[in-house]
């Protein structure tokens, strides 16, 4: 049975209707001058705001600091319709056009920087990306768009979705999975409002899109990594579910990308090592004139 979500983070919550992306939730402290700072959560079966709290607590009070709840998580709009990365970049570019309307550092999670990188080519507004255990950089595509269909159109049998979403989602499943991220075991908050925004009406239909790999761009590193103008920084070690292995090369072609290992952490960098990800963000952002 769904209950209330409450806030992911201490701060005001407001919503933002877009035009292309529907009702979209933000936290936000605008309590300080700076260059803005977005966060962007991951996409998986149970992200939302609260992944990116540690550095939402850092920053706020040193610069405006904005935590975006991309379509179909969190306290944003879950409807029943097409999820694809064209989506999801739209959402973040549209956020910084129209709501936050400056030049911003944009801080994104896994999969979502492969969005944040496609919002970047679409706006001048995206001054440089931190990107944090981004997918899109392993030596292999996806699946093709007719293995992602068969997926999602099973997914969506009447029964089948909804039984599988359930077992993914119960709290012990919820915590499995966070634990994998962590080279001990995920803060039991972490893990218990994974669980409750998992128990939301409609929080199944975006995750089947992720689930049938439609949601990752094929040839990333050369679609759309090599394509981004702004100074880039990857904070990276091991990842139980991503892989690193054109990250040399994306660095040694491209003299607006910088890599940083921070280690030991599997996925997860903000919440394991905050201090050693925070002093690389700050050393990355006063190279490039922002923070």
């Amino acid at each position: 049975m769904a209950t209330t979500l409450p806030h992911a983070l201490d701060a005001a919550l407001s919503d933002w209707q877009s035009s292309c992306c529907g009702r979209l939730a933000y936290y936000a402290d605008s309590s300080s001058d700076g260059t803005p700072l977005l966060l962007l959560h991951s996409i998986n079966a149970a992200p939302s705001a609260y992944e990116m709290k540690p550095l939402f607590e850092h920053y706020r009070g040193r610069r405006p600091v904005y935590a975006l709840e991309l379509p179909g998580f969190g306290h944003s709009e879950r409807r029943d319709r097409r999820y694809d990365a064209q989506l999801f970049a739209d959402a973040i570019r549209g956020f910084v056009d129209e709501v936050i309307v400056a030049p911003t550092d944009v801080v994104a999670l896994s999969t979502t920087a492969e969005f944040a990188a496609r919002a970047s080519l679409a706006t001048a507004r995206v001054r440089s990306l931190v990107l944090l255990s981004p997918t899109g950089l392993r030596d292999r595509d996806p699946p093709g768009p007719t293995a992602q269909r068969r997926l999602l159109r099973f997914f969506q049998l009447p029964g089948v979705g909804a039984g599988l979403y359930r077992a993914l989602t119960v709290k012990p499943s919820v915590r499995y999975f966070l634990n994998m991220g962590f080279t001990g075991k995920a803060p039991e908050d972490l893990v218990s409002y994974a669980h409750r925004t998992t128990q939301q009406p409609g929080a199944r239909h975006a995750p089947f899109y992720f689930l049938s790999m439609q949601l990752f761009t094929p040839g990333a590193v050369d679609a759309l990594y090599k394509q981004v103008k702004v100074p880039v920084l990857v904070l990276y070690d091991d990842d139980p579910n991503i892989s690193f292995e054109r990250l040399p090369e994306l660095v040694d072609s491209c003299p607006n990308w910088r890599a940083e290992r921070i280690e030991p952490t599997l996925g997860l960098p903000h919440w394991e090592q905050p201090a050693a990800t925070q002093a690389a963000m700050d050393a990355f952002w006063h190279d490039s004139g922002g923070g």
